[in-house]
């Protein structure tokens, strides 16, 4: 059962409907589901579908490609398989104009594998599109692909033939805790909101992960069980996960890496002087894919220019694995350590990371979804706001998030920083913006004389968890 990815279904749905040929390219990191998406959306009623095999060379590719003509096709007199890629793409025209009525819905998957070193598969797809199907209008051509950095570098952003010939690109994105929870319900969890932020904040929003997770066991063991057991799969998916995306992955590791000992985030120059790469456009070119896979966020401080932007490890199970299981110890790991400081530090950062992804929840639950905002964070002299949104309507949320097991209870020490946060905030900024204290927590705040006095938005994790619409 498709869950949620409501955006995307509209999206495939109203290409559906359209009087023109498209060329869709969904690209996302792996196991985030964009196969599942296509063939459940399309319902696999497709003219023509081939996968592209791992590993191979251009003579394997060709004869997978031949056999799934085969497939379409089982009257056909091609007995041999094609000896290049020209001669494939016109066997695959010669196939689809034998139909002569309806759309015609072609899926290539795991585009990247199809183009082997020195196969001509490239300049064959650009001249199947541009001299044939672009000009017609029954032709709907679906190419996906986990190698981000091919989909990015080679189809994406093509500067040859292709250039400017995708009609529609779609990143997949993790779920949202909306899914999330939609997905864990469909597999008869029965996990609290807690529990599956706990989940999301180790392993994030992918449903090939959130799938291992056992109905049976609680949040804490199911984490010890998948990212600390000897076998668990997120042990080893690390390296697999980023070597399967990326060309030379050293370099986009090193990145990760960095960033994850950094939580406020890193300049493009401060990156290259803790990784050694190279101060060229290589290095830029690698942060592009890494932004482009989901992996890190690009953002201003508040009030600053482009020039001076961080970016900030956006992934949930890297930073997981590189703060606990890269140096696992037992498989208990998880639970044993649940009230260490190392935990709760994490936890808190991990929270604030959850919030950031889910913004238009945040904006909702303010009632300003329909107001222009920009976000940003702001760092002032010993003062840091990790969440800052600056509203059209003369208001600025300085947002706060507090991980905590109970009711979050603003202390006097802490009622002494925010004041000092805020006043810091205003004389640095100058803005003469209403500021709005804004408190994200687990279970909401524990009322008290200075949460009353302080805080003007009072939200907890629920609105993380806004529903999405039915497409």
């Amino acid at each position: 059962m498709l869950i949620g990815r409501n955006k995307e279904q509209q999206q495939l749905k109203k290409i559906c409907t359209s009087a023109q040929s498209a060329f869709i390219a969904v690209y996302g990191r792996r196991r985030v589901g964009k196969t599942f998406l296509i063939r459940e959306v399309f319902n696999n009623r497709f003219d023509f579908y081939v996968t592209g095999m791992a590993n191979v060379n251009t003579k394997q590719q060709l004869l997978n490609f031949h056999l799934a003509l085969k497939k379409y096709d089982p009257t056909s007199k091609e007995h041999v398989p094609p000896e290049n890629w020209l001669m494939a793409f016109q066997q695959l025209i010669t196939l689809l104009e034998i139909k002569t009525s309806g759309q015609k819905i072609l899926f290539l998957d795991e585009l990247p594998w199809l183009d082997t070193a020195q196969s001509g598969f490239m300049p064959a797809l650009e001249h199947f599109w541009n001299s044939w199907a672009s000009g017609r209008k029954d032709i709907i051509l679906v190419v996906c692909g986990s190698a981000a950095s091919w989909m990015i570098n080679k189809l994406i952003h093509n500067k040859g033939g292709l250039h400017n010939r995708v009609t529609q690109r779609i990143r997949l994105d993790p779920f949202s805790l909306a899914e999330c929870e939609a997905f864990l319900k469909s597999r008869n969890a029965v996990f609290d909101r807690y529990q599956i932020i706990q989940l999301y904040m180790s392993m994030g929003g992918i449903p090939f992960y959130l799938n291992q997770v056992d109905p049976g066991l609680s949040a804490a063991q199911n984490i010890d069980r998948i990212c600390f057991s000897e076998n668990g799969l997120l042990v080893t998916e690390f390296d697999d996960l980023y070597r399967s995306l990326f060309n030379k992955a050293e370099k986009h590791i090193l990145i990760i890496e960095a960033l994850s000992k950094k939580a406020k985030g890193l300049t493009r120059d401060e990156i290259i002087t803790i990784t050694k790469l190279p101060n060229a456009g290589s290095t830029t070119r690698i942060l592009k894919e890494l932004e482009e896979s989901g992996f890190l966020r690009k953002y201003s401080p508040f009030g600053k220019k482009e020039r001076n932007s961080l970016y900030q490890l956006s992934d949930f199970y890297s930073l997981f694995y590189l703060r606990f299981i890269v140096n696992r110890r037992d498989e208990n790991n998880w639970i044993n350590g649940l009230d260490d400081p190392k935990h709760r530090a994490w936890s808190g950062y991990a929270f604030e990371q959850v919030c950031l992804a889910h913004i238009k929840e945040i904006k909702q639950a303010l009632g300003i979804s329909g107001v222009q905002t920009s976000v940003s964070s702001w760092t002032g002299e010993g003062a840091q706001i990790d969440l800052v949104i600056d509203r059209k309507d003369q208001v600025i949320n300085l947002c706060e998030m507090k991980f905590s097991l109970n009711n979050f209870t603003i202390t006097k020490k802490y009622a002494g920083d925010l004041r000092n946060k805020i006043a810091a905030f205003r004389e640095a900024t100058g803005t003469r913006k209403a500021l709005y204290l804004t408190l994200i927590t687990t279970y909401g705040l524990a009322r008290n004389e200075y949460s009353g006095a302080l805080v003007q938005n009072d939200l907890n994790m629920d609105l993380l968890f806004h529903a999405f619409a039915d497409p």
